[in-house]
């Protein structure tokens, strides 16, 4: 596997296992989370990937409301991957998690009726989250569903003056997109059609929106 340059949690690895305790004292976690999965809207049998797992927070939340969906999760961090294996053991899930090179995910064309992702695409710069969105395009089924959360643009003064937090730790160069509200076009860009910003919650340090977009059938 080659390796590839990446910002890892909270932007240094040092800080990877505060990450939770980070998100618990700066956002709405639970309310975030339980949205994210929301839009996901899992369907016994579905086959479900999860783009950049992190700590497995959204993956046990989704397995805990729809057992019966066929989930995996994808990372290119193995700290993160560590910790995600420990906190799914202790909730006695089982969901197989790959790591990858940031370049091609490990997964055959049209592999999976969805795929979501949260608090990743700001971490990439522009070329980055194009390549990465052209990738879960292409792993995607044809009629397929992205749900994206991540930082997206500030709904208010105060949210992009709060975000500045998040843009010292994960660096101006990759983050800027978001908050300037280029996300949806990133993801047209990738080739998904319907596009839409579905919601979005301001939070302690920038507003958090919900991207969802459908694979044209081929």
């Amino acid at each position: 596997m080659t390796e590839q340059k990446f910002i890892p949690a909270l932007g240094y690895d040092f800080l990877s296992e505060y990450y939770d305790l980070t998100i618990k004292l700066t956002m709405p976690e639970k309310k975030f989370r339980s949205r994210l999965i929301d839009f996901v809207n899992p369907l016994s049998g579905e086959s479900i990937l999860e783009f950049g797992f992190g700590t497995a927070q959204n993956l046990i939340l989704l397995k805990e409301r729809k057992p019966e969906a066929l989930v995996q999760g994808v990372d290119i961090d193995p700290k993160i991957k560590s910790i995600a294996e420990y906190k799914l053991r202790k909730h006695s899930l089982e969901v197989p998690l790959h790591l990858y090179d940031g370049k091609t995910l490990p997964f055959a064309d049209n592999s999976f009726d969805k795929v979501f992702s949260s608090l990743v695409f700001h971490q990439l710069d522009a070329e980055n989250k194009l390549t990465c969105l052209k990738e879960l395009y292409r792993v995607l089924k044809p009629d397929g569903m992205l749900i994206i959360g991540d930082w997206g643009k500030a709904k208010s003064k105060w949210m992009r003056f709060s975000f500045y937090a998040v843009q010292l730790l994960d660096g101006f160069k990759t983050t800027n997109d978001n908050v300037n509200g280029l996300m949806p076009q990133f993801i047209s860009d990738a080739g998904f059609q319907d596009v839409e910003e579905e919601d979005f919650i301001n939070t302690l340090i920038g507003t958090y929106s919900y991207y969802t977009a459908i694979k044209s059938e081929q």
